[in-house]
């Protein structure tokens, strides 16, 4: 069992609180969430009688690994989660981080970020800019101090309707792409035909980016006016040139490490959305997705002899971040206030379930230059 131990890894789980918005205190809407940093504790007050009488109040109370709350900036969630990941890529592991999340809580804002409107900041200065430009950012710093030669290919898929649609296709029009199970790769899904483009410098990013943010779904409900109607997940891998001694002589070896950030469609309550008619088969779609999730990570933390991942392409894409061999962080945004405190306990509770699966990290096996071409077209610049 000790061996088992040192590989096993847990999912890292990370909970961020949104600040209340200008509508909610407006509205004189409660603010029922306590975010403690440093004990990394959120405490979820509800008022049973709808008084607001302390007498009829009850909390509950949550820990996780790390917890940020209304005033955390972006560079804050950045450092303390996803930073250290960068090390594990280049080392050859692939690592996952997925936002999740009621509708309007800051889950796109977290991934991909903004711009802001000052000339002063550059794009990777920027303070607004999410986790995805920050992490191509560091990449490619570390890769051009590295000295080694390298390769970076990134991918954006989404999902809708229980559809998978390439974001980056030069084709105006998209096209349903297919998914299958690598037969020399077991438990590993492949997504046919995907678009990946090599990416030279990180100043690339944001434009890439842009297009892809023009392409997927997005459609205003009740509860986000730029609520996004798809699972998106931008995939970057790295190959490095490692030079090691074989046989008495030099071989080249190519490192292979991969990066998934992955965006999730906001759950909603189809009432309370306001969502109606195609919008409300939209957010069925999305919430039987998630719910299909959820089932997977139950199944993963009870241990149980069948984890259902094909129940839906999320599940099946996600499966290797999910009890197999990557090291995946979930980040879980919520809303402060009372009138979202159902959602807010709901992911709260999903959250608490996904620090309990288990991972086993393994570093990805190295190839010789020559292999890795017979299977890709890799640039090395």
């Amino acid at each position: 069992m000790a061996s088992k131990s040192k590989l096993d890894e847990k999912v890292h789980v990370a909970v961020r609180c949104r600040p209340m918005t200008a509508s909610e205190r407006t509205s004189n809407i409660r603010r029922v969430v306590d975010c403690n940093s440093k004990s990394r504790e959120i405490s979820v007050t509800t008022h049973s009688n709808g008084m607001g009488l302390s007498s009829a109040n009850t909390s509950k109370s949550y820990h996780f690994d790390k917890v940020f709350g209304p005033k955390a900036e972006q560079i804050d969630v950045y450092k303390s989660v996803v930073s250290a990941q960068l090390d594990d890529v280049l080392a050859g592991y692939n690592c996952t981080v997925l936002a999740y999340g009621q509708t309007g809580t800051g889950k796109t804002y977290t991934m991909e970020g903004e711009r802001s409107p000052s000339e002063d900041y550059t794009w990777d200065n920027d303070p607004r800019a999410g986790i995805i430009p920050r992490a191509l950012s560091q990449l490619f710093d570390e890769l051009d101090k590295s000295g080694a030669e390298y390769s970076v290919r990134v991918s954006l898929l989404e999902i809708y309707n229980e559809e998978i649609h390439d974001l980056l296709s030069p084709l105006a029009e998209p096209i349903k792409m297919k998914i299958y199970e690598d037969n020399q790769k077991k438990g590993k899904v492949v997504v046919s035909g995907l678009t990946e483009i090599v990416i030279r410098n990180k100043s690339d990013i944001y434009d890439i980016l842009q297009k892809g943010a023009i392409k997927r779904k997005t459609a205003a409900t009740d509860l986000n006016e730029f609520s996004s109607r798809s699972h998106s997940i931008f995939t970057a891998t790295i190959h490095t040139k490692d030079i090691t001694q074989n046989n008495m002589e030099e071989e080249e070896l190519v490192k292979i490490g991969k990066l998934n950030l992955v965006d999730l469609a906001g759950s909603e309550n189809i009432g309370r959305s306001g969502a109606v008619e195609k919008r409300a088969r939209e957010a069925g779609n999305i919430n039987t997705s998630l719910l299909a999730l959820g089932r997977c990570i139950t199944a993963l933390v009870e241990k149980a002899p069948h984890v259902p991942y094909r129940e839906s392409k999320l599940t099946r894409l996600l499966q290797d971040s999910l009890g197999g061999n990557t090291k995946t962080s979930i980040i879980a945004t919520i809303s402060p206030g009372s009138d979202n405190v159902e959602e807010t306990l709901s992911t709260l509770d999903y959250a608490c379930r996904a620090k309990n699966i288990n991972n086993k990290p393994r570093v990805n096996q190295k190839l010789t230059k020559r292999a890795l071409i017979k299977v890709s077209d890799v640039i090395f610049i």
